[in-house]
């Protein structure tokens, strides 16, 4: 029991280390982004023409989203009529980069594989009772699109076959006294979920903290969870 016991980081590590040189084998490079994110997400960061499955956080969306605009690539956001270029820009994301297209109407999925040709980073919210949540052929070529064109879409809500799924959970917002006062920051616990991992991965953090940075508190865990990350199940937080 021993041996086994001492085993499990050497396995952790191998792990690790087999998603690494997968993703250089499928020539699938990484994006990456905040730190705190990076002991999270499956080979460090967000991987070329891969789908993520979001949490309906602005917070979460934005602080994944920073890093990639900071780097130079461009960013746009589909369906998102609330989330404006003052948020974006807190977050760090650069606004000469960044494209907003808040009402897409019907044809979403098209308005979004045709953002996908030309940006590397998109951000989309399907519409209540959408198809792409049930594995629809539209929803399937703007897949192969992604795998082309090495684009990385975050999708708030459900995806057929995301790389993986980023929930967030318990949140606890700083600030507040006697039933009042200014909200100065939050802590929430942010899981993933991945395909290439039957352990969720876990971690408490600042998102954001009082002065508006991201900060991961502690360090992170592994939870065993059942195989059923493909679609996502929505709910709003902040």
């Amino acid at each position: 029991m021993r041996d086994q016991v001492q085993a499990v980081p050497d396995i952790h590590a191998l792990r690790d280390r087999l998603e690494r040189m997968q993703g250089r084998r499928m020539d699938a490079s990484v994006l990456p982004t905040h730190p705190a994110f990076t002991s999270l997400l499956p080979g460090g960061g967000l991987r070329s023409g891969s789908a993520y499955a979001l949490a309906r956080s602005a917070s979460l969306l934005l602080a994944l989203m920073a890093r990639p605009s900071q780097d130079g690539a461009w960013c746009g956001v589909v369906g998102m009529p609330e989330l404006g270029a003052e948020a974006a820009e807190k977050y760090g994301l650069d606004l000469d980069r960044l494209v907003f297209i808040p009402d897409p109407g019907p044809r979403w999925l098209a308005v979004t594989a045709t953002i996908a040709e030309v940006l590397p980073v998109v951000a989309v919210r399907p519409p209540a009772g959408s198809n792409a949540a049930r594995g629809g052929a539209e929803a399937t070529r703007l897949a192969a699109r992604l795998r082309d064109r090495g684009t990385v879409l975050l999708v708030q809500g459900s995806w057929p076959q995301a790389e993986a799924v980023i929930d967030v959970a318990d949140p606890r917002w700083s600030g507040v006294g006697q039933g009042s006062g200014y909200l100065a920051g939050r802590e929430l616990t942010v899981s993933v979920s991945s395909r290439r991992s039957p352990n969720a991965r876990r971690a408490r953090m600042l998102l954001p903290a009082a002065d508006g940075t991201i900060e991961l508190l502690g360090a992170p865990t592994e939870r065993l969870v059942p195989r059923t990350h493909e679609t996502y199940r929505t709910r709003a937080v902040g």
